[in-house]
């Protein structure tokens, strides 16, 4: 074979190579997109939150005058580990997600003002705030349905900051008991049986990679008041993978 056919030959194969789908990466929010498109300020506002948010106290420390909290299931997206944080210093790995037509989660939604949505912008400076279709919402509280004409948003991960944990950007159980003790909250509140048992199984990329940073991690209870119905539900939906957790700076 020559030299030019043997190139002509090479590029194609690279080239198909390219281009063939990356079934098991996340798929982040395109770089070119406007990660804070502007609201239409004749409409509702409504945010979607899916990992921190979802805890009423965390909720309001950047949105103290939004409405309340209403269960909801998202079509579309998917949400798991690996939003990853600052690479400056010591940091970890947030939930976050991205589109995917394939899959779904359980979320709250709650309205918010054009300032609180402006607030929870710089709180999740590092994803982008993408719309979510009407048709993809669905509420799971009985008898409650979200203005028609509603604006609808989700933070999603962007190309730099996706990635799975690992050693140096590990899950911190603090962060998962945030995350934990919200779809608790809904579950209770709304009588929603298993609601905290599907946020575990409709998050990907629970890892190894996770440590223990709760203060007074082998007595919880006194700052996480939670702390025995979450590890309780790890267990029993993670078995093995929860208990290869390591106390934070125990080696």
């Amino acid at each position: 074979m020559s030299l030019r056919a043997f190139l002509a030959c090479f590029l194609v194969v690279a080239l198909a190579a390219c281009a063939a789908p990356q079934r098991n990466e996340p798929r982040a929010m395109p770089a070119a997109v406007d990660c804070h498109p502007a609201p239409n300020g004749s409409r509702p506002q409504v945010i979607v939150g899916y990992g921190s948010l979802m805890e009423d106290a965390s909720r309001r420390r950047t949105s103290p005058r939004a409405g309340p909290a209403h269960p909801v299931e998202v079509a579309g997206f998917r949400r798991g580990w690996f939003a990853r944080g600052s690479s400056v210093g010591f940091s970890t790995t947030y939930l976050g997600v991205v589109e995917d037509r394939e899959s779904r989660l359980n979320a709250v939604a709650y309205p918010v003002d054009a300032a609180e949505l402006e607030a929870t912008d710089a709180r999740e400076a590092s994803y982008c705030r993408a719309r979510v279709p009407p048709a993809d919402l669905a509420p799971r509280e009985r008898g409650y349905a979200f203005p028609a004409d509603a604006q609808t948003w989700i933070y999603v991960g962007t190309p730099e900051s996706v990635a799975p944990p690992d050693a140096r950007f590990p899950i911190v159980q603090s962060y998962v008991d945030v995350f934990l003790s919200g779809c608790l909250e809904q579950e209770e509140r709304h009588g929603i049986p298993g609601f905290a048992a599907e946020c575990v199984a409709t998050t990907a990329g629970w890892s190894a990679s996770w440590v223990n940073d709760r203060i007074f991690p082998r007595r919880p209870f006194i700052h996480q008041p939670r702390a025995r119905q979450i590890d309780q539900l790890l267990a029993a939906r993670l078995g093995e993978l929860y208990a290869r957790i390591r106390i934070e700076g125990g080696g």
